[in-house]
């Protein structure tokens, strides 16, 4: 199992935030046997074991994810928090409906992003071509989800074709700031979902999308603004745009 303990970024008695490595899932999807966050909070943090709510899939199983307020994808690297206690749990949540909570993606994309700020508000729908996947282009099928991501390009680099880019998703679609960027024809590097055929550039073998920074109240009423450190591949990225 992962001990993700030096990984901790900020702990209270009732929230702790962790960096998440790429390549860990948050919690099991009822299928496949591997190591989760969850399973790391459990043994770390039984108090936290009846914290939460479970998912309910659609053959009637129910998943359990204690502490699990919001979630980041496998590949994606980065800031994940975690209530510790009902109260936590309540407080996190709360701020998470009413969108008071900030949360600042980097990401490196493919091509150079003509603006060097601006917002993606295309609503979000599930793919017509393939189930894992969403779309915000035409042709998207379903419930259309309002979506708003706020972005800044970072640097550009003309001779490696690609942009690094800040990403503040306002609202919490799943995959948002990935489909919003295949939505502007300057998917995320390394993504094999949205970005397929493009190659992976810049030595990325993963999705290239770091969960840089977040703001939010603890229970206490306190403003926390936590960051996590850059994972080993986007440190050689970035030397390598500068």
């Amino acid at each position: 199992m992962n001990d993700l303990t030096k990984s901790i970024l900020y702990e209270d008695p009732d929230i702790v935030v962790i960096n998440k490595p790429s390549g860990l899932v948050v919690h099991s999807d009822g299928r496949t046997k591997e190591d989760t966050v969850v399973d790391w909070v459990k043994e770390k943090y039984p108090e936290a074991m009846s914290v939460g709510e479970p998912i309910e899939l659609k053959n009637g199983a129910s998943i359990e994810r204690p502490g699990i307020v919001h979630r980041i994808d496998r590949e994606t690297s980065g800031i994940l928090v975690i209530a510790k206690t009902e109260v936590g749990f309540d407080c996190l949540k709360a701020q998470f409906q009413n969108r008071e909570i900030e949360k600042v993606y980097h990401l490196f994309a493919h091509g150079l992003v003509k603006e060097d700020r601006g917002s993606i508000t295309r609503p979000i729908g599930k793919s017509s071509s393939d189930f894992r996947k969403w779309s915000a282009q035409r042709g998207a099928k379903g419930e259309m989800r309002d979506a708003l991501t706020y972005f800044e390009v970072l640097k550009r680099s003309p001779e490696l074709n690609v942009s690094f880019v800040e990403a503040k998703p306002k609202t919490g679609r799943t995959h948002q700031i990935r489909v919003h960027f295949q939505a502007l024809q300057h998917p995320v590097i390394g993504d094999n979902l949205y970005a397929g055929g493009k190659g992976k550039l810049l030595g990325f073998e993963r999705t290239a999308l770091h969960a840089r920074r977040i703001a939010f109240s603890n229970v206490s009423g306190e403003k926390i603004v936590v960051e996590a450190p850059y994972p080993e591949d986007f440190e050689r990225a970035i030397a390598m745009l500068s």
